[in-house]
């Protein structure tokens, strides 16, 4: 997990480092999930491949926090109570548990090209957690091990769908935008071989794309295994399933109900058509991006809807090598010394073609942008960040749980509509609506790809009627299903805290308070969703 956790967690020891995925490295991954050595630090490579694939012993989840991190927190929750120590096993045992899974049943080494592209990935040098010529130097060191890293991915990815290959290519020929920066230190030839290199991955993914398996469908069984794995949870594909077509049906009326109050003569697809219309110019998105983190950040605040919101958080484009993400946070991660977190807010390029220029900026709405921002800024991500830093259990600093963290924000953007945010203004709910029918068609054509009950052209259509998606951008996220299999993790979270929420209120009564509730979840940092109860 190296990727994740030198930039989710910041844990800058593994600056400069890829993971090696080859057969033989996952081998002895797998075999020693579950020592003490584990704990210290994962397998990998480093000055050049291959390397020493032991550990050194590590500490336990017995030992003082504040040594085990190396962080100097001093605050929070997670460091004492034996109740503490038993969640923070479990919640380490469902990731060991997600790791066998995903390396050994799955085999994603084989199969995943994203996991590969996340080893080579260089944007995570671009944010200010360290001095500059530090991270030039560890993004040098990085660059170096491309070569050799290219050579595994092409050799291990054997197993990968020709869906996949040619969903994926597009984000594998984009990697080398990283490299058009100052040179190294190690001179032009390091990055010459690292374009060698690339070059020899894209072409080995050009030829999946014509001769592999033209069936990306994992099925029914591996689908609800992946969900689940590292959730501490089994899942039943059925009930979820029935769940999000009921939630898509409740999303749909609201959104109607909306639309009728902004235009009750137009239909609703007619209204959303002209609310996404209505954006700020390329040169406007930016400072409205920014009076609207400040707008959200406050209501937060105002609310105690999390219990921190400090920080700085800042509002600019990504960085050139993720200039495809229109809007994300990069927030300073609980390990590393504090620093501005950034949310990208990226306008589309003036050179682009008018069509293009159109379908981007729809995205930045004055319907879109709040809820977005919501989920971004606060009480979504830069505030989740903030309270994982308080924390002194290193189990809950460093293992952030994707499916809670993206429940966690897409709960928000609803959820601040019940305290009142915006409340005069249906175009916010319209703005939630939408969003979240994006997300909740996501779980629904997850599950229907992987079962084989749709096509892509299918899940396209789905996204286009249900969603209200363009052609492209319904197409584009038909196609990321084939390859992020469980990218429905954001209703299947938000389904998870709501169910949370509705026992809290059984169980604590009159003592009940969203804050409270808030707080005791956060206090969790991201855990696997079938460990949230322990917050009641």
């Amino acid at each position: 997990m190296i990727a994740d956790v030198r930039e989710g967690a910041g844990l800058h020891s593994y600056d400069g480092v890829v993971q090696d995925l080859s057969e033989a490295a996952v081998r002895t991954g797998l075999a020693a999930l579950g020592s003490p050595a584990l704990l210290s630090r994962p397998h990998h490579r480093r000055n050049g491949f291959p390397g020493d694939p032991g550990a050194a012993a590590g500490p336990g989840l017995g030992t003082d926090p504040d040594a085990a991190t190396g962080s100097g927190a001093a605050t929070g929750s997670g460091a004492g109570s034996g109740a503490d120590r038993r969640h923070d096993e479990a919640h380490l045992g469902a990731f060991e548990t997600g790791l066998r899974w995903y390396f050994g049943d799955y085999q994603a080494h084989r199969r995943d090209p994203l996991l590969h592209l996340a080893g080579l990935d260089l944007a995570c040098y671009d944010r200010e957690y360290a001095p500059e010529p530090e991270r030039a130097a560890s993004r040098a060191q990085h660059v170096a091990l491309w070569p050799d890293a290219i050579d595994v991915a092409v050799t291990t990815l054997d197993s990968v769908p020709a869906p996949v290959a040619a969903a994926l290519l597009p984000a594998v020929r984009g990697l080398t935008a990283a490299l058009n920066g100052p040179v190294p230190p190690a001179g032009e030839a390091v990055i010459e071989a690292a374009r060698t290199a690339h070059a020899r991955l894209v072409a080995h993914l050009e030829g999946v794309a014509v001769t592999g398996n033209p069936d990306c469908a994992v099925g029914a069984d591996v689908l609800a295994r992946s969900l689940g794995a590292f959730e501490a949870t089994k899942v039943d594909l059925e009930k979820l399933d029935e769940r999000a077509d009921e939630e898509r049906d409740r999303l749909t009326t609201l959104l109607a109900q909306a639309c009728a109050q902004l235009d009750p003569h137009l239909p609703t697809a007619q209204v959303v058509a002209g609310l996404l219309a209505d954006h700020p110019a390329i040169e406007g998105v930016i400072e409205e991006a920014r009076a609207v983190t400040a707008e959200v950040l406050a209501f937060t605040r105002e609310h105690n809807l999390t219990p921190w919101t400090d920080g700085e958080c800042l509002v600019g484009p990504a960085p050139e090598s993720r200039r495809w993400a229109m809007a994300m946070m990069s927030w300073a991660g609980p390990e590393e010394a504090d620093a501005p977190s950034w949310y990208h807010v990226t306008p589309p390029d003036p050179s682009w073609p008018e069509e293009e220029i159109a379908e981007w900026l729809a995205v930045f709405s004055r319907t879109a942008l709040p809820a977005i921002t919501v989920h971004e800024v606060a009480p979504g991500h830069y505030a989740h960040s903030r309270s994982l830093r308080r924390l002194t259990s290193p189990v809950r600093r460093q293992l952030i749980g994707g499916t809670f963290t993206e429940g966690w924000a897409h709960y928000a953007e609803e959820m601040v509509i019940e305290q009142g945010f915006r409340a005069d203004d249906p175009r916010y709910l319209a703005g939630m609506c939408l969003e979240a029918l994006i997300r909740v068609t996501r779980l629904v054509c997850s599950i229907g790809l992987h079962t084989g009950i749709l096509t892509v052209d299918d899940a396209t259509e789905r996204f286009r009627r249900d969603a209200f998606l363009g052609g492209s951008a319904a197409r584009s996220e038909a196609q990321r299903g084939t390859f992020d299999i469980g990218y429905g993790r954001y209703t299947q979270g938000k389904f998870a805290i709501l169910d949370l929420r509705e026992r809290a209120r059984q169980q604590w009564g009159a003592d009940f308070s969203l804050p409270r509730l808030h707080t005791a979840l956060l206090e969790l940092g991201a855990p696997p969703i079938g460990l949230i109860r322990a917050a009641l």
